[in-house]
């Protein structure tokens, strides 16, 4: 039980400083202080700030990717086994936008870690991000499934372009609403997935048709 408590201290504490100031300017030192506990206890049950900030990110990651999984699971089985590209891609996006945006999500110490992982390129959540695509494979397997004409290069640059455009959203909500002088409510998490969704979707469904070299450009209007 206390072996237990003095890890989940540790989390906590680590959590809550790096949302507050990122992954560089905390040391283990200023986590063993807000955690009540000592170095060694950090050593034993992580190893290394690395291995603690991976720790971090998987647990938070593997809930986002749970999410998911069983929104996209509920769809196809509501389908008959196909869901509607939109409605794949919506499971795609939904659980991350929702865990990272909204008053009632932006002040959590997870939310704001998450958005700190998003932002900031640290060695043990990029080696993290490029090794574990599974989760990613299964959206590419619905979304050839409800678009089966469609090209699977083109498939996967749209899964691509909606994670993107999510991250994104997350990294700089807050130059986006100095751009449009408030206009753009990033409080309205459903209405920003339903523009994400509806961008993608609207990419993946019109002008199917590639040439060998790579998509057609039309050489009048880009001019």
């Amino acid at each position: 039980m206390a072996t237990d408590h003095t890890r989940s201290a540790i989390l906590t504490a680590a959590e809550r400083l790096y949302a507050d100031r990122g992954f560089a300017d905390v040391t283990l030192r200023d986590i063993v202080a807000a955690a009540d506990v000592n170095l060694a206890a950090v050593n034993y049950h992580f190893g290394s700030k690395d291995e603690l900030i991976a720790e971090l990110f998987v647990t938070r990651s593997l809930a986002t990717n749970r999410e998911r999984l069983n929104e996209l699971k509920a769809a196809e089985e509501a389908g008959g086994g196909r869901a509607e590209i939109d409605v794949v891609l919506r499971a795609l996006v939904g659980p991350t936008l929702r865990g990272c945006l909204g008053p009632d999500k932006q002040r959590s110490d997870a939310a704001r870690f998450m958005i700190r992982a998003s932002i900031e390129s640290v060695p043990p959540i990029r080696k993290i991000k490029n090794r574990e695509v599974d989760h990613l494979r299964k959206f590419a397997a619905a979304m050839k499934r409800a678009l089966p004409g469609r090209d699977e290069v083109d498939l996967y640059w749209g899964l691509h372009f909606a994670l993107a455009m999510a991250h994104q959203t997350i990294r700089d909500t807050e130059r986006l609403t100095k751009l449009s002088d408030g206009k753009c409510d990033l409080n309205d998490v459903n209405a920003i997935i339903d523009r994400v969704v509806a961008v993608a979707t609207l990419a993946l469904t019109t002008n199917p048709g590639r040439s060998k070299t790579g998509p057609r450009v039309n050489v009048l209007a880009a001019r």
